[in-house]
């Protein structure tokens, strides 16, 4: 069963700054409603105040929906809303001449007040939710321009003076011109926040890219030559071969002490690759998560360490920093290696988990499908052969933790324990 919030915790930082974003621009319509319609109220009758709201909230309803489908459309999943905008304009035109009916013909007074009200604040909103949906500096300054003109020129049948008309038409600017920087600038940081995310994976991915380049820039310096040589020994003997000399079976016996040469230098720069020490492991994550832009503490001494602890704890290390580049969301990670009562302590902890279940295992990094490729499964069997144990889980909120402790020989502790000191 879900916890309560899980739906915003399984969400990626991207996601989470767009759902802020959105139901903030929801939000304006509630404030419309509330400083429009409500206010409405207490300023003249109730039918006339009921009115009054009633075209408030549907205005302030289709206002909601331009800002969600402008806010798809500026994110690339719809089309740009050109009629959902125009109706939006429509509605706004009508709302207004609606409030300017009513202030005109209905009983002095208090009533004047809301409907002027309702009058520019309408506009005010439908300025500023309507350059959500058009590009360039230019149309959100004609669209926030036609408004405030618009509001200038509506002010005639109330046979209000010409100054008033320029104050109001200065209010819609102002306030509309308000809404929409803040609408663009929002839209704005959202953008910027989508793209240092896909920024982030793309750094992950060449990091994890540059690794196996290394790998396959050794695997070919040591083939490369080899393979050459293999190659013309092997036309060599071709040609004795046809010619019947008898140096074609001595070629190809050199062949073949240098492809079994060849098959033993690959076993060891797999087993190199495979068996690395603790510290290259370390170094190499810090490296690595530093070109991902993760932020790395790594802190403990691994001198005097056996090679069988170190090519186990650098298992760890290795497949703990791919599952944090690859499955993770991860702003900072934590590696510590510390010596405790005999036994070496491995913790990797990162504040990139994803959401888990009450009821189920994590499904952050480090849970059963990671990390990496083995998972959990696959670090317990190595570290099992040298005696060592596996723990892994969330410690707190977004807090994943990896440990893993291997037993040392008492020797091999007192060495260890000295080069610490």
């Amino acid at each position: 069963m879900r916890r309560p919030g899980g739906w915003w915790r399984v969400k990626s930082t991207p996601q989470k700054v767009e759902t802020y974003t959105r139901w903030s621009f929801h939000f304006f319509g509630v404030i419309e409603v509330l400083a429009l319609g409500v206010t409405a109220y207490g300023r003249t009758g109730a039918g006339l105040a009921t009115a009054l709201f009633l075209l408030v909230t549907a205005h302030a309803a289709v206002s909601m929906l331009v800002s969600s489908r402008a806010l798809d459309w500026t994110l690339g999943r719809r089309p740009q809303p050109v009629r959902l905008m125009w109706t939006l304009v429509v509605v706004s035109a009508v709302v207004s001449a609606t409030a300017v009916v009513i202030a005109e013909r209905g009983p002095a007074g208090e009533v004047e007040t809301a409907a002027g009200s309702v009058y520019g604040g309408v506009l005010c909103f439908a300025a500023g939710v309507i350059t959500l949906g058009v590009s360039g500096r230019r149309r959100m300054v004609a669209v926030v321009g036609g408004f405030a003109v618009g509001a200038g020129l509506l002010t005639f049948p109330l046979e209000m003076p010409l100054l008033a008309s320029v104050v109001l038409a200065g209010l819609v600017m102002v306030t509309g011109g308000f809404l929409a920087i803040t609408s663009i600038f929002s839209l704005w940081l959202l953008n910027a926040v989508y793209a240092l995310d896909e920024a982030r994976e793309t750094r992950a991915r060449l990091a994890v890219a540059e690794e196996r380049l290394r790998f396959g820039r050794d695997l070919h310096d040591v083939m490369g030559r080899n393979l050459a040589v293999i190659a013309l020994k092997s036309e060599l003997a071709v040609q004795l071969s046809r010619r019947g000399r008898p140096e074609a079976v001595e070629q190809m016996i050199e062949v073949q002490r240098i492809a079994q040469e060849s098959q033993r230098e690959v076993r060891d720069v797999v087993r190199g690759y495979r068996e690395a020490a603790l510290e290259v492991e370390l170094a190499g994550a810090r490296g690595v998560l530093s070109a991902a832009g993760i932020v790395s503490e790594i802190d403990g001494e691994t001198a005097g360490l056996p090679s069988e602890v170190q090519s186990a704890l650098g298992w760890v290390v290795r497949e703990a920093t791919t599952n944090v580049l690859r499955h993770g969301d991860a702003k900072k990670v934590a590696v510590t290696v510390r010596m405790s009562e005999g036994r070496v302590v491995l913790t990797v902890e990162n504040d990139g988990v994803a959401e888990t279940t009450g009821d189920g295992p994590p499904t952050g990094p480090g849970g059963p499908g990671g990390p990496g490729g083995s998972g959990l499964s696959g670090l317990r069997e190595r570290l099992s052969a040298v005696d060592g144990t596996l723990e892994a889980g969330p410690v707190g909120r977004g807090v994943f933790r990896l440990t893993a402790e291997v037993p040392l020989p008492a020797d091999a502790a007192g060495t260890a324990l000295e080069a610490a000191s």
